[in-house]
């Protein structure tokens, strides 16, 4: 890729490395019998929406906007012409305005509480004694499996996500389908297994007799949720297909996974020109055209120190720099790094795995410009998707 001839900022979307990923979900689903789909909260470029459905078995959305993205634009068939895009939505709470075109557009629903279930009812029963809506109940297994960042821990003590087993009924409410369970970030294999494991001995009841020959009320599908970094290179994937091909076998129902960062994992940059360059008494400090507090907001929030091309930890190579923004903001500091070369400013740097959760959380604090959204072609051209200006800005407010 030359970057010298691309406008900075700007996140650029690597299409091989998409597809790369796309094809190591497709065998797990071929191996093993899950359907996988693209949690859009982490990666949301509907631009690529078409190479993605190629493979995936549909698109999750947390909400009414999300849902009705993938519905407009995961309408890709394979090439028998046939292949159904699958469109699920789960969200805290679901507003009274919104559950119509929900229903209307989604082919899953999954609810937060019962409450929820209920209050809804009057609008998706209708949608499952017709056979075009499945619904589901999400469960917090209060088990977690997290040593950190707890912000992002679903069965932290009083989350609000999911029902806890007090609190589900002995039975599936009429016209309840399945279970939804969401627990991991940026987890392995292991971890899945044994919150599996958990759910299966605490939540039995929910779950199909392999020796009855009557199981109604009891579910058709699981979800695993998100979280799952299966295209990263040590990921268990041979454990994973024999896991689920087990649960499958075991109880005859469908499996689905829905991860978002292994999707588009490594498979983003975001390039950024050095603008200045301050002394201070500790070390340099880079003045860049990119902002943590906008562009990449969970080194901030997480914290999170982005991997960057050529540069290593602080001191381990002679020049070592502190890497900032232009807006006004003290603390936007993306982290200190070295480097072989001095750096100058005009310089040219990409920060990699730079594809999620950047553009669907980027704001435009300060009225910091949005960066372009460029997709790197598979024969190296780069095309401009996306280009923002004032009027984005805005409207926005």
């Amino acid at each position: 890729m030359n970057i010298d001839n691309i406008k900075t900022p700007a996140y650029v979307i690597d299409e091989k490395k998409l597809r790369e990923n796309l094809e190591i979900l497709d065998r797990v689903q071929k191996e093993s019998g899950a359907r996988i789909l693209l949690a859009q909260k982490a990666y949301s470029v509907y631009q690529t929406y078409p190479l993605i459905a190629k493979y995936l078995s549909g698109a999750t959305a947390s909400g009414l906007y999300e849902a009705r993205l993938a519905y407009e634009e995961m309408r890709t068939p394979d090439q028998d012409g046939n292949r159904k895009i699958e469109n699920h939505v789960y969200e805290p709470a679901f507003g009274d305005e919104e559950m119509v075109e929900i229903c209307d557009i989604c082919d899953h629903l999954v609810f937060n509480s019962l409450a929820q279930l209920e209050h809804h009812r009057p609008v998706w029963e209708k949608k499952v004694k017709e056979g075009k809506l499945s619904v589901g109940l999400r469960i917090n297994p209060e088990y977690s499996t997290q040593e950190e960042h707890e912000i992002y821990d679903p069965c932290s003590e009083g989350s609000r996500l999911g029902i806890s087993n007090a609190n589900m009924p002995d039975k599936l409410p009429e016209g309840v389908e399945g279970i939804h369970f969401h627990t991991l970030c940026e987890q392995g294999f292991e971890p899945l297994k044994e919150t599996f494991k958990h759910v299966e001995k605490e939540f039995a009841r929910f779950f199909p007799d392999p020796e009855s020959s009557d199981n109604s009320g009891k579910i058709k599908w699981i979800n695993l949720g998100g979280g799952h970094h299966i295209t990263r290179e040590d990921y268990n994937v041979e454990g994973l297909i024999k896991f689920v091909k087990d649960i499958k076998e075991k109880y005859g129902i469908e499996v689905y996974l829905e991860p978002g960062e292994a999707i588009a994992l490594d498979a983003g940059y975001l390039i950024t020109t050095i603008m200045d360059v301050v002394k201070t008494p500790r070390m340099p400090v880079l003045i860049l055209d990119t902002s943590a507090a906008c562009h990449m907001p969970d080194v901030l929030e997480m914290p999170y120190r982005p991997p960057l091309r050529g540069g290593e930890e602080p001191g381990e190579l002679p020049f070592t720099y502190r890497l900032s923004s232009r807006t006004c903001l003290a603390g936007d500091v993306i982290g200190d790094y070295s480097f072989d070369h001095e750096l100058n400013i005009g310089d040219r740097l990409v920060f990699e795995d730079m594809a999620i959760y950047s553009m669907v959380k980027n704001n435009t604090f300060n009225g910091m410009p949005l960066p372009d959204i460029d997709i790197l072609h598979e024969n190296g051209d780069v095309e401009v998707i996306k280009r923002f200006s004032y009027s984005d800005f805005k409207e926005r407010l």
